[in-house]
């Protein structure tokens, strides 16, 4: 339904989430304005919603008719990235777990709200221990008229409740067995349902089979009571925290080790979707200096308190200094004049004795010397990562390995498909945001398109004058690519043009077109090549 970004609130200085709503290319103008729809739908079943496991809705705003919600953004890991490769969790945190889903979803309840895709992949565990339940983007508050058609089924078919998946009316204790299946997932370390990935088959079995048996533990009875079949039979939320209050670890007891969200060399931490990364703010661009106004001086701001004085007033100075009619004029001058020339003769011996006890010279310094330049930035520790650019429609020959600093974090984004076909871009960020090694794959490119075909695309892709191609050089190793450098120029609105280098190998593999290549500011260009692309473009190796 949509892509969720990474944003900083310029306004209020805070990191939130911006969820987008994402229009598949060919979908009908009917159905883009039920997923708009759906979207503000979405953001009134969190509004109403205020609790500490909830993810907190902050805004909506529409660009362009389009609507975008604007949310609290959690550092966290799902718990379906947390239960990866069969792993299981521990009875307190899966304790933990269930009281706060639980506690979720029992507030939902009771403002009308039902979540209807509760699995691991919609609970954040964040490091610090909150967990919260997201995604209601298929929630619904009951009162309204469902925008469902037949034979649509909304929901993950592992975790869907048998009414759900057969077509009857979706009530509240939909949201029980999700629930208890996502319990089953995280003390088994498998799904309740999973017909080797075949949706249809496993839907069958949610309809048809038998509820598996969680493994005796201290919630097996939950799990059970939660997964019963018969939609009435099922415990409710008030009984499950009931039962698992006693089990909950004393308060500041660390659950969730440091190692759960730890992401290893050399191992790929999955799909990226799974997992909710701050991007670091930019560095502030420091500002101009304001232009001259014809505001009134004195409607300015303050001046700087300019702290004491540098001698002590004598007493006697206000009468001599405030003349009246009984004061001779010509004397009171010439007092505020002698006084005058004492302090500024007192200021300069003192000037003058501190430059001798110091053995300085007591004429003006010498010029200062030119800085010079600053030295290059230490080379990097590169360590291995993995990445995987397969597409959506799942084509394989997307698994690659790179070597990039050891502080760089990655991130997967889907490109739609427009001049060049859909691809999927993998990029390494540096922990200030400004280098960035991007690696794109664009299955099925060739032999339809060539890479002159995406070099010539790139340059269009720019407002004339902010993009200059600097080099197209054939590749010198024999494959089918070239090497391309770049600058572009982004523009912001009432802002000054950021200016980028980029510098990348185009080749094609196969049916598929690779970009591999290195950005950085346009005052980095030099090191940025030889510091960055010379060392990690070499070493991309295709693992599949």
């Amino acid at each position: 339904m949509g892509t969720v970004w990474s944003a900083y609130d310029e306004f209020l200085h805070r990191q939130v989430a911006v969820k987008e709503v994402r229009l598949p290319p060919g979908v009908s103008a009917a159905k883009a304005d039920e997923l708009r729809e759906r979207t503000l739908r979405e953001a009134r079943a969190i509004a109403v919603l205020s609790h500490p496991s909830v993810i907190v809705l902050h805004d909506v705003v529409r660009e362009n008719g389009d609507p975008y919600v604007v949310m609290e953004l959690l550092p966290a890991r799902s718990l379906a990235a947390l239960l990866r490769g069969g792993r299981r969790l521990t009875v307190p945190q899966a304790v933990m777990v269930a009281h706060a889903v639980a506690s979720a979803l029992e507030a939902a309840h009771a403002a009308g709200i039902t979540h209807r895709d509760v699995k691991p992949g919609n609970v954040l565990v964040a490091g610090d221990g909150r967990i919260k339940l997201t995604d209601f983007g298929i929630a619904r508050n009951v009162s309204e008229v469902t925008m469902t058609h037949t034979g649509m089924m909304l929901g993950s078919p592992a975790f869907i409740a048998p009414e759900v998946a057969s077509g009857g009316a979706v009530t509240y204790a939909a949201d029980l067995w999700g629930l208890g299946a996502t319990l089953f997932a995280a003390t088994e370390g498998r799904p309740p349902y999973d017909a080797d990935g075949d949706p249809l088959e496993t839907v069958t079995r949610v309809v048809h089979g038998e509820v598996p048996a969680p493994s005796p533990g201290p919630l097996a009875p939950v799990v059970r009571g939660l997964m019963a079949k018969e939609p009435s039979a099922r415990m409710s939320l008030s009984e499950v925290r009931r039962r698992v209050y006693p089990l909950l670890p004393k308060q500041g007891q660390p659950v969730f080790g440091p190692e759960l969200f730890r992401e290893r060399d050399g191992v790929a931490a999955g799909p990226e979707a799974s997992v909710t990364r701050v991007i670091p703010q930019l560095p502030a661009v420091p500002r101009q200096p304001p232009e001259q106004s014809d505001v009134p001086a004195e409607q300015g701001a303050l001046a700087a308190e300019p702290g004491p004085l540098p001698f002590a007033l004598d007493a006697q100075a206000p009468a001599a200094a405030a003349p009246t009619g009984g004061r001779n004029v010509p004397r009171t001058v010439a007092l505020v004049v002698a006084t005058v020339l004492l302090f500024l003769l007192a200021a300069a011996g003192g000037f003058a004795l501190t430059r001798a006890l110091a053995g300085q010279s007591l004429g003006p310094p010498d010029e200062p010397e030119p800085a010079a330049t600053a030295a290059p930035a230490q080379r990097q520790h590169l360590v291995a990562r993995e990445g995987d650019a397969t597409n959506l429609r799942g084509a394989k020959g997307g698994l690659f390995s790179v070597r990039v600093p050891e502080s760089w974090t990655r991130f997967i984004t889907q490109q739609p498909e427009g001049r060049l076909p859909t691809s999927t871009l993998v990029q390494f960020v540096s922990a200030d945001g400004t280098q960035v090694l991007g690696v794109e794959r664009f299955a099925n490119y060739a032999p339809v398109l060539t890479v002159d075909d995406y070099v010539d695309v790139l340059s269009g892709n720019w407002p004339t004058g902010d993009f200059t191609l600097v080099q197209s050089d054939p590749l010198r190793d024999g494959r089918k690519g070239r090497l391309v450098s770049y600058r572009t120029a982004e523009r912001g609105e009432g802002e000054r043009a950021i200016t980028r280098a980029t510098v990348a190998e185009v080749f094609l593999s196969g049916s598929s077109l690779w970009v591999v290549g290195v950005t950085v500011p346009i005052e980095q260009e030099q090191l940025g090549r030889s510091r960055l692309f010379d060392r990690i473009v070499p070493t991309f190796q295709m693992t599949d």
